[in-house]
């Protein structure tokens, strides 16, 4: 007989908080917020009232129900009088559909019901903690769908911001390559250099940020050789894999020849792969190497140039 094997800590994670989640909210119940329509019934509801029409092939898709299924459940919503069925001008084929007054009426008090049942689990919560559990849903919503670096949008250095940079470089390269405590100290030391000899006519910044919460930044400064030089490229894990990196590197290239540099120049270490291959897409050049140990590690250090002139 075969042994099941013991499931990861993080798919036991996931499905601790599913049980946990579904449970809270009844969505195993017979009957969805006391509706007399089931969770299934409930959620095309709610998407028809939010769209305010759609076609039935838009709804199977993204709620990823059978369209048998759906068929049965728009056929009790239009013998409930709650749906209209019209074709769209230009393509009689294509059958919108649209709540009735009646079927906004049926909605009107379990959208409110879902309403007042997330009010009563966050009701114990003060507003900081209202915040952190908001932007906790939206890391992991946008890490799973993975969504696009357009969502994020990117600014200035802020107050708060170098504290905040400090910290997560800090973390984030001691959980990822072992780096130990003089790497934040240089990040420390470097980001407070920025800060207090700016000059706007040699120096950028771009923070990107999505609702509030800081997800990579670089930097650009004035090098001793006059060149311009990149700085503490990071993103951070919930916006990897949606091209925010290269995103960040392409403004501090454009804000570069912006301010008249010839050449672009950074710094990095080869165990940094996917900044390197960034740093190769968008046309550096590797110039130098040599072996250094920093930050508590044995380290390849690379010298990477971008011509602006080309």
């Amino acid at each position: 007989m075969k042994t099941r094997s013991a499931p990861r800590p993080d798919v036991e994670a996931i499905r601790e908080f599913n049980r946990f989640y579904t449970g809270r909210l009844g969505l195993l119940r017979q009957r969805y917020l006391e509706s007399g329509l089931n969770l299934t019934e409930s959620r095309v509801l709610y998407e028809l009232a939010a769209r305010g029409k759609a076609t039935a092939g838009e709804i199977a898709r993204d709620l990823d129900v059978d369209v048998a299924y759906l068929s049965r459940i728009l056929a009790k919503f239009r013998g409930r009088r709650w749906l209209t069925r019209r074709a769209e001008a230009g393509d009689r084929r294509r059958q919108s559909l649209q709540l009735t007054a009646a079927g906004r009426a049926a909605f009107a008090p379990l959208d409110a019901a879902a309403v007042n049942q997330v009010e009563g689990m966050l009701a114990g919560l003060a507003d900081a903690e209202r915040r952190s559990v908001v932007a906790a849903l939206d890391r992991v919503r946008c890490t799973l769908r993975r969504e696009s670096a357009s969502a994020i949008s990117l600014r200035p250095l802020a107050i708060g911001d170098v504290g905040w940079i400090t910290r997560r470089q800090g973390m984030l390269y001691a959980e990822e390559y072992g780096w130990d405590g003089t790497y934040e100290a240089l990040v420390a030391k470097i980001l407070s250099e920025f800060v207090t000899s700016f000059d706007p006519a040699t120096d950028g910044s771009w923070i990107a940020e999505r609702d509030g919460e800081v997800l990579g930044s670089v930097f650009l400064v004035r090098d001793q050789s006059g060149a311009g030089r990149l700085r503490l490229l990071y993103v951070e894990p919930s916006a990897r894999g949606t091209g925010l990196g290269k995103r960040l590197v392409e403004a501090c290239i454009e804000g570069a020849r912006a301010r008249g540099y010839a050449t672009l120049t950074l710094w990095t270490n080869d165990v940094l792969n996917a900044a390197r291959r960034i740093y190769q897409a968008l046309g550096f050049r590797l110039v130098a190497e040599e072996r250094h140990r920093s930050f508590g590690q044995e380290l390849t250090g690379q010298t990477w140039d971008l011509d602006l002139h080309r």
